[in-house]
């Protein structure tokens, strides 16, 4: 067998045979065809340079055939020539169609591969926030690159693979039928003493190897919860060096055992398949030169049956594991299938409006919220914790019944005690969740029926903790609004007290803000994030806890931005420090879901014992 030939059938016995015991949805195939439609002609022509390729299989040996009894044997040095020559046009021919079925196979591969990955990416990001809160990340990144790949595989090497396979076999066996049935019966009684040894090493191989997988999953996980800037941050403040050291020493000693383990399995699996179909073809050449002695066969014959030989295990070996070649693309497809078939929960409506021209206002209407169940927008093979275990599914009311109204140009601020449901308000407004009863009003259109475009051009969000990309300051700005002139950025840094910082900086615009803009302070950081939103010039700005984490200084300084930003605009802030929003034309008071006082700051003073007590815990006090 050649080196390819024992890699394909390396290939093939080492998959999970578990796949297997997995039951395919029904209406699954049906669906993998779909994505076959637009790639019909060059699949059709990679079927078709695989069926003329295996045809060839068997030209080569009966060409040598005919240089040996016909030619050589015969002493017709004519017939050797032009024989010897069809075999060098034969080789030429055979290496051009691979090449050109390469060519197919990679185009119908890759194009697959794109159309896959840009259809999970862009349906991950219609998802609600409540599915990224239960999804682990590197799970889902998983499914847009290793299960993509494998769903690629069904249409290159799995479907060529049957095709291919199929027909040498059945033309191999054919042809060594017609040139000796005695040597292709003993051919074939050999085949247990070729497949039993190779597939208990699959087998072995199939273990090592899962062990090998979930041993570099823990180690990645390692690395990539101590090398972001947040996990390398709290290491230093409380890790043990040492400890830590030891403990990844102790994975990563675990990967070399196993690594060595699979190294030394490989090289027995392939010096047993090879030495097993020497021992074939040795056994093959004494039965067969007994023919030949006895002349009951010629030279030309045996030799071209032990080449034959050689291309008869290869695909009996790859047919023998088929169905578990077939379950695991089947089985990628569905993983794939199982993102693109969760319906994300805010869509936009069938009948989408527009806001209306002019300043808008806000509305509650009887609003009642609660976060939806895994049902709803999780995946339970996303989100499975490190133990295997899945936290309980509960459906706790956030919101109760609540109802107020913003008026255009004004500042409503949010005040209560922590998970009472502040935050969520914010997200209804912005629309990253639908209400569960009632209406959120944004210019006397329930937000429902408008279109997220028009929401995300006209609300802008200041966070607690505001998000940056690792990139430069110029491209963070841009994410708000593309096409932005440097003009403009720089009067939306002005604004948000933050120019003359920028202009400090060596590279000023161009300057990389590192990992979640950890290279700037808090404060720089927030104020970033406040030019974003004075850059996006939208009509309703909300501020969660904008400033909560932020030293006196930096406060001051991005309290002045946030004035110049909310000035003239619709504003919904959320803030524990109340200083921030005394002079708010309305104050909300949120308890456990509830809204349980609205008005102005003199009046929560006098009649509101929650809002006076937050008071006096942080000025009488």
């Amino acid at each position: 067998m050649s080196q390819m030939q024992i890699w394909e059938t390396y290939r093939s016995l080492t998959r999970d045979s578990s796949v297997k015991k997995r039951g395919i949805r029904n209406g699954t195939v049906n669906r993998v065809l779909e994505y076959a439609k637009p790639l019909k002609k060059d699949i059709l022509l990679l079927i078709a340079i695989v069926v003329i390729d295996a045809f060839l299989v068997v030209a080569q040996p009966l060409l040598f055939k005919r240089i040996i009894d016909d030619g050589i044997t015969a002493g017709n040095k004519n017939i050797v020539i032009t024989t010897a020559i069809y075999v060098g046009v034969l080789a030429i021919l055979s290496a051009g169609l691979s090449i050109i079925g390469r060519l197919y196979s990679s185009r119908i591969g890759e194009g697959l591969i794109l159309t896959l990955r840009t259809q999970v990416f862009n349906h991950v990001q219609a998802q609600p926030i409540a599915f990224f809160t239960r999804t682990q990340t590197g799970s889902l990144i998983s499914r847009v690159n290793g299960d993509v790949i494998g769903a690629q595989q069904a249409f290159t090497s799995t479907l060529s693979g049957i095709i291919s396979n199929g027909i040498s076999l059945i033309i191999v066996l054919s042809t060594m039928i017609i040139l000796s049935w005695q040597i292709t019966l003993t051919s074939l009684i050999l085949l247990p003493v070729f497949l039993i040894p190779a597939k208990w090493m699959g087998k072995r191989v199939q273990s090592l190897s899962r062990e090998q997988m979930t041993l570099n999953a823990e180690m990645s996980q390692t690395m990539t919860e101590r090398f972001n800037v947040s996990g390398a941050l709290l290491v230093k403040l409380f890790g043990d060096p040492i400890l830590e050291g030891s403990s990844f020493s102790k994975k990563a000693s675990r990967v070399k055992d196993i690594g060595v383990r699979i190294a030394m399995t490989n090289m027995v699996f392939f010096v047993a398949l090879t030495t097993v179909a020497t021992i074939a073809t040795a056994i093959v050449y004494g039965f067969g030169g007994s023919l030949v002695i006895s002349g009951d066969l010629t030279l030309g014959t045996l030799l071209a049956l032990t080449a034959l030989l050689a291309r008869l295990y290869g695909p009996l070996t790859s047919l023998s594991n088929v169905r578990v070649d077939i379950m695991t693309a089947l089985v990628s497809f569905e993983r794939v299938f199982e993102v693109l078939d969760l319906q994300p929960l805010v869509k936009d409506s069938s009948s989408p409006q527009k806001f209306v021209e002019g300043p808008l206002d806000i509305e509650f209407k009887n609003v009642s919220f609660y976060y939806p169940s895994r049902a709803d927008v999780g995946l339970e093979s996303l989100e499975l914790a490190s133990d295997g275990k899945l936290e309980n599914d509960t459906k706790n009311t956030v919101l109760n019944h609540i109802s107020f109204k913003v008026s255009s140009g004004t500042m409503l601020a949010l005040v209560g005690p922590s998970g009472s449901g502040k935050t969520t308000i914010s997200q209804l407004i912005a629309r990253l969740y639908d209400p569960t009863e009632g209406q959120v009003l944004v210019g006397n259109s329930d937000i429902k029926n408008v279109l997220r475009t028009d929401i995300k051009n006209n609300i802008g969000v200041v966070t607690q903790d505001s998000h940056l990309f690792h990139d430069t300051i110029e491209n963070n700005l841009l994410y708000a609004k593309k096409g932005a002139s440097e003009e403009e950025i720089w009067s939306a840094l002005s604004s948000a007290q933050i120019a003359d910082f920028v202009k400090s900086l060596p590279d000023k615009l161009d300057t990389i803000v590192g990992d979640r803009g950890y290279r700037l302070s808090g404060g720089e950081k927030q104020r970033i994030a406040i030019a974003r939103v004075f850059l996006k010039q939208p009509r309703i700005v909300i501020l969660d806890e904008a400033t909560a984490h932020l030293d006196n200084e930096n406060e001051a300084a991005v309290q002045v931005a946030l004035a110049t930003v909310l000035q003239g605009r619709t504003s919904v802030v959320i803030a524990h420090r109340l200083s921030t929003i005394i002079n708010a034309e309305q104050i909300a008071v949120i308890k456990e879901g509830k809204l349980i006082a609205i008005g102005n700051h003199n009046e929560l003073l006098k009649t509101n014992e929650v809002y006076s007590d937050l008071y006096n815990q942080q000025f009488v006090s």
